[in-house]
């Protein structure tokens, strides 16, 4: 008989790796420090394209195993040739993706399976704050919502929305961050 090796995957989550990660983690905090980085180089008029190529997790540097593109643009009533997704639909696929795997990753280190999970995001903006048309309106998102529809035990649906709270870029979204801009003549 061959020796196989076992590996336990739950909602497709790689929960030996994962553990790993958790111990490492409790034992030494430190690691927990971690920086994402992106390059974005304006083409023209709205477009712009982003690159991702590395980032620091775990004390270390990684290199993706390929180079990531996404372009930014906008729709021609906002100036744009509608080339590619805008910056807020972005925003609104971050959140998505970001939710689905906390909800998806923490259900699995609790035993909870997930047969399928999608949603739909919407967020409403006033276009008039964005254009600096009316000062009082907000620039960006006045709400978002979040509707996911999941096959699982119907005792884990609440606890699924919970897990998604998980979040980064929700906990960013909901709690705000600083964020610094300069600009600097090249």
């Amino acid at each position: 008989m061959t020796a196989q090796t076992i590996t336990k995957v739950t909602n497709g989550i790689h929960l030996e790796e994962l553990e790993k990660t958790l111990e490492a983690l409790k034992n030494n905090p430190q690691l927990g420090k971690s920086r994402f980085y992106i390059h974005n180089l304006w083409i023209d008029g709205c477009l712009n394209t982003t690159g991702i190529t590395h980032f620091y997790c775990a004390g270390e540097y990684h290199a993706h195993p390929q180079a990531f593109r996404l372009g930014a643009d906008e729709p021609p009533s906002l100036g744009g040739d509608e080339t590619a997704p805008n910056p807020v639909e972005h925003l609104l696929n971050a959140l998505a993706g970001c939710v689905t795997t906390a909800m998806v990753a923490h259900a699995a280190v609790r035993g909870i399976k997930i047969r399928q999970l999608e949603s739909e995001i919407e967020g409403d903006i006033d276009l008039r704050g964005f254009l600096g048309l009316a000062p009082d309106v907000p620039k960006g998102f006045s709400a978002i919502r979040v509707r996911f529809k999941v096959d699982t035990d119907e005792k884990d649906t609440e606890k699924l929305k919970q897990l998604a709270q998980f979040s980064p870029v929700y906990n960013t979204l909901i709690n705000g961050t600083s964020v610094d801009i300069q600009v600097v003549r090249k």
